[in-house]
């Protein structure tokens, strides 16, 4: 069960900052991807290298939020 908190505990959440009017079809996919469609939503993800490479990708539309 150990695993299953660590697990639990290491997730990112990411609110979407830009719009995606006017992005490459690959941008708009990946915010989808992500779980965001709209201006200021969120989605809290696993935080694994596959989903820092997609934020990274749209790091210009979207914004890590601060879980403090």
């Amino acid at each position: 069960m150990a695993k299953k908190s660590e697990g639990a505990a290491q997730t990112v959440t990411v609110e979407q900052t830009g719009s995606p009017i006017r992005r490459p079809a690959d941008q708009r996919a990946t915010l989808i991807g992500l779980g965001l469609n709209k201006i200021r939503r969120r989605s809290t993800l696993q935080d694994t290298p596959a989903v820092r490479g997609m934020i990274a990708k749209v790091a210009h539309l979207v914004r890590v939020v601060d879980e403090a």
